[in-house]
């Protein structure tokens, strides 16, 4: 049973189709199927016409956004209404945003497990041929050294705190632009603009209400 907040993205591939309805309304009614029942709410339903051949798609970066700001799961009709690209899948990872497709909503767990497999996979060539490569070079009488293995646990931690300091560089500055359409409304203090984030229905980071404290820190990561 659906429980939380969804943000529903459909997709066509051609203007014919986006104009004519045809198709949208089959999504639709997959993922209201889906839905029934449950404890949700959607917050917005973003259309997109474009080629699933494409992942620089502006209607799905929206959604993406969308799922950002409200702490979010995107929901789809089809998996392959979200990408052919597995690469793609892997960004939505990145960046942190939960997604389900409605006619196989164990596909989150699925796709990421098969990635890993295929990575596990491609590691395991890459160190075969890596000790075929130093076996090679020390029959040769070249000096072999170093802590290598310490030097690739280095780079695996710097690489995860970059994940973590760019979701939380996009966040703020998805939060960043609220905040300007709330100043244009004549919001002030930032009270007022915690007040007007807590009216939109936009969560802080970790899912509580806005203070003026935490709106100062977001300004100040985006300054």
């Amino acid at each position: 049973m659906a429980e939380g907040r969804f943000i529903s993205y459909l997709r066509v591939s051609t203007a014919k189709q986006g104009a004519s309805g045809l198709g949208l309304e089959a999504q639709r009614k997959a993922v209201a199927d889906y839905l029934n029942g449950g404890r949700w709410s959607v917050i917005s339903e973003v259309v997109e016409v474009e080629s699933g051949k494409r992942n620089d798609r502006p209607k799905l970066d929206e959604a993406l956004k969308l799922c950002r700001l409200h702490g979010a799961t995107l929901v789809i009709a089809k998996l392959d209404r979200l990408s052919r690209d597995a690469a793609f899948l892997m960004k939505l990872q990145n960046e942190g945003v939960k997604f389900i497709a409605a006619d196989m909503p164990e596909a989150n767990e699925l796709v990421v497990g098969i990635m890993a497999c295929v990575a596990q996979a491609e590691r395991k060539m890459i160190s075969t041929r890596t000790k075929a490569a130093l076996q090679a070079a020390k029959a040769r009488g070249v000096t072999l050294g170093g802590d290598r293995g310490q030097t690739l646990s280095a780079e695996a931690q710097a690489k995860g705190r970059a994940v973590l300091v760019a979701r939380a560089s996009d966040r703020a500055a998805d939060v960043a632009g609220i905040i300007a359409e709330i100043r244009a409304d004549g919001a002030v203090s930032l009270r007022q603009i915690a007040d007007g984030l807590n009216s939109r229905g936009i969560p802080t980071a970790k899912g509580g209400t806005w203070s003026a404290v935490q709106v100062s820190r977001v300004l100040a990561k985006t300054a």
